[in-house]
């Protein structure tokens, strides 16, 4: 009989689906070193799990999301997330077509080491970059590896570089048509049904449990005398302009003269207490 141990140990492989989220929504202060990189984190459940096979240093993984048939490869920053979920970056939501709370399969997995890479920018941007291999050995210290084929975010210069996924169309936006002003004025009477609608037709109830002009009722509201706010089409920037309405001028109706118009302290002061005159 041969035992297990003279053929060493087998590999085993960690499969298992989470909840994903983007770094944004991970409790605490916003992680922008996730962001700039290609690793993920995991929660602590993962890690003893993983320290108990029998894997390949580092740890690198294979994201699946199977409804949309979109895969890439990772490794892993921290294990400090949440019990079932996973964070990603925002870049690799992107990639692999993922809203928040989706499922995504997270697989451990060996890839081979790459002798040759190429990047091809997506904007004309790239261009501006004083040093642009500078710029790449900076960006590609974050990832653990890279999947052929995929777009990764290059933040550089408060600009992020991300082209749209292959296929994408983006949404055409309609916006209404703007209205001449003096379309938009609406007559008052139009505003309110009388037949419908009477202001403050309910019931009053007193405090101490009088009842006082009980056979009062609503007096009908006047649409006629309703008129809608027109904005003031004239008004420049900067300066305040008072409303001010000039009060009409009554007349007495017994000899049909003016009445003088009405003036503030117009009238004669008197002294409580007159000082003597000197002689």
């Amino acid at each position: 009989m041969f035992g297990f141990q003279m053929f060493g140990a087998f590999p085993q492989t960690f499969n298992k689906q989470y909840r994903c989220y983007s770094v944004s929504m991970l409790t605490g202060t916003y992680r922008q070193d996730v962001e700039r990189g290609g690793k993920i984190i995991m929660p602590p459940s993962a890690l003893d799990v993983l320290t108990r096979q029998n894997i390949d240093y580092p740890m690198l993984f294979k994201l699946t999301h199977k409804k949309m048939e979109r895969v890439t490869h990772c490794g892993v920053l921290e294990f400090v997330a949440d019990e079932g979920k996973v964070y990603l970056p925002y870049w690799m939501m992107k990639n692999l077509f993922l809203d928040e709370g989706d499922l995504l399969n997270v697989e451990s997995c060996s890839l081979s080491v790459a002798t040759y890479s190429k990047f091809e920018p997506q904007s004309v941007d790239f261009l501006d970059i004083t040093n642009p291999k500078a710029v790449l050995e900076n960006i590609l210290r974050g990832f653990a590896c890279l999947t052929k084929g995929d777009m990764i975010a290059i933040n550089y210069n408060n600009k992020v570089e991300f082209a749209a996924p292959i296929g994408y169309v983006e949404p055409q936006r309609h916006r209404p048509a703007e209205q001449d002003p003096e379309e938009m004025q609406v007559d008052g009477a139009g505003l309110i049904d009388t037949d419908q609608f009477m202001a403050f037709q309910g019931q009053g109830n007193r405090l101490d449990g009088k009842k006082k002009n009980v056979d009062s009722k609503p007096v009908p509201l006047n649409a006629t005398t309703i008129k809608r706010g027109i904005p003031n089409y004239d008004y420049k920037k900067g300066t305040i302009t008072f409303i001010r309405t000039v009060r009409p001028s009554v007349t007495n109706g017994t000899n049909g003269e003016d009445v003088p118009d009405f003036e503030a302290f117009k009238g004669e002061g008197q002294q409580l207490r007159k000082k003597n005159k000197k002689k």
